[in-house]
């Protein structure tokens, strides 16, 4: 193992700073030479999470009907735009500040103050920051889609920066800030079960409740079951998302050892064992056929449940929370909307929530210290270690998480829709003929562009006239001609 720049910072002769030190009287990258190794690899990590945010919108844009897909594709943007200011406003500062209490965080490093080359680890406290950032915009653009297809869009992003302040900073500081009281209890979350995928799920099962069912569902008096308009779209984003998952949680080592090469095959293995429990649920299901958007729903779920687990679980068991987490989502998918009477029809909180659960509570029983060891310096046991209070904690982090997303979020929305100008919820004939066209300028999905270019000018009426006509006229042909075969029987 290389050594730690801390170590170098620590020599007070050297004259470091809050900030690391003074670049125009000393080269910082000097603390950094023995490990230069580990801060390329959280640089490629960091990039290679990118990739996420847009699979994320092209896998929702997929599931949703073509009327609002492009809708939910200018929230991912828009997101890529509104949380990078809100991190380096005070989110950085309030997830992740020295001096925070076991709830959140102080404002010490408001817009990025003093964060530049003081040392995380391996790694310069600026490279730390981007990487974080990246965990945050990702947990918003999942969140986001609990109001798909019905909610305004400027109020659904200052929805969103709102969320990630008292939302997701506070849960991310419990959880990864030393003095969290999550991190201090001993919970297990390595790369985000419960502040990223929990949280994303249960804000947006909270965004689907305090907005209502869409005008389909309440024409009908249930909630009918929509199939993906572009499974095309799904299977695109899905790549995107495996791709970019090898940084999300190859980077959270915050390192480049054995321990990292060990997350990523974790991170592949049930990804791909998702993939097999939900396609053999389906075959059973759908009486020896598949589906291409199952299949991609599988490893969204196999990639959630091995998130807070990857860095801590021997191989064989990354297998088994891959495959079981998909299998129970996959099992409660088909009457979860229709029992609890939520209108969630992006499965965001059943693929982010309830396999996120799945996860955290299978890291308490199959975490393994030897896993850990390979880092050199880490240590976490489960179950599997005799160390049996560890599920507890998970637990305790589930419960705590669940319930104060919950509450938060519910609060936070009431709020914001009795503000002027941001209510949430989009006019009735806004929503029949889809937000695209009334919130986006000149921009549509295509065929349903086409579909109501032919609305507009009359085309439908004049095909219902035409096929009218032609019935009638087949109608008294054959009238015309049963009156003929009788007389000539007659």
């Amino acid at each position: 193992m290389s050594e730690y720049p801390s170590d170098i910072f620590n020599d007070t002769s050297q004259g470091w700073t809050a900030a690391g030190g003074n670049s125009q009287l000393m080269d910082v990258n000097l603390a950094y030479a023995p490990s230069v190794g580990h801060q390329v690899w959280l640089m490629v990590s960091g990039v290679l999470i990118m990739p996420i945010i847009p699979g994320i919108g092209l896998f929702y844009a997929g599931e949703a009907r073509r009327k609002s897909a492009m809708s939910i594709l200018w929230q991912s943007m828009a997101i890529l735009g509104i949380i990078p200011f809100q991190w380096f406003f005070w989110g950085y500062s309030l997830t992740y500040a020295a001096d925070a209490s076991p709830f959140i965080g102080t404002l010490t490093n408001f817009g990025l103050r003093n964060v530049i080359s003081a040392p995380v680890g391996y790694i310069p406290e600026i490279l730390f920051s981007f990487f974080q950032c990246m965990f945050c915009i990702e947990t918003i653009v999942i969140m986001i889609g609990g109001a798909f297809e019905r909610c305004r869009l400027l109020p659904s992003m200052v929805y969103a920066f709102c969320w990630a302040t008292i939302v997701y900073c506070p849960i991310a500081c419990w959880t990864w800030n030393s003095n969290g009281w999550l991190f201090r209890l001993g919970a297990l979350d390595f790369a985000g079960g419960g502040p990223v995928h929990i949280a994303s799920g249960v804000g947006a099962l909270a965004f689907s409740l305090v907005l209502g069912k869409r005008i389909e569902h309440k024409d009908k008096g249930k909630m009918p079951e929509y199939h993906a308009h572009s499974p095309v779209m799904i299977y695109i984003g899905t790549i995107f998302i495996w791709m970019g998952w090898f940084g999300f949680n190859g980077g959270s080592t915050l390192n480049a050892t054995v321990r990292t090469s060990y997350v990523l095959v974790n991170t592949n293995l049930a990804a791909a064992t998702g993939v097999m429990g939900w396609n053999a649920l389906e075959y059973i299901l759908y009486k020896g056929r598949f589906s291409v958007a199952g299949s991609c729903r599988g490893v969204m779920v196999g990639l959630v449940a091995i998130t807070p687990a990857a860095g801590y679980v021997p191989v064989y068991f990354a297998a088994v929370i891959g495959f079981v987490s998909a299998v129970i989502v996959r099992g409660v998918d088909n009457w979860f909307n229709q029992f609890v009477g939520i209108d969630e029809g992006l499965m965001v909180f059943k693929n982010h929530a309830i396999g996120g659960t799945c996860g955290a509570l299978m890291t308490g029983l199959f975490a393994a210290n030897w896993v850990t060891a390979l880092d050199g310096s880490s240590s976490a046991s489960g179950w599997v270690d005799h160390h049996y209070v560890q599920l507890g904690y998970q637990l305790a982090e589930v419960c705590a998480i669940i319930g104060y997303t919950l509450i938060m979020s519910i609060i936070l929305l009431y709020l914001i829709n009795y503000i002027p100008g941001m209510k949430f919820r989009s006019e009735e004939h806004e929503e029949r003929e889809g937000l695209d066209l009334h919130y986006l300028f000149n921009e549509g999905m295509g065929d349903h562009e086409l579909f109501l270019v032919l609305k507009e000018a009359g085309f439908f009426e004049a095909l219902a006239i035409k096929g009218q006509e032609l019935l009638s006229e087949s109608v008294s042909s054959t009238s015309k001609t049963e009156q003929s075969e009788e007389k000539k029987s007659a």
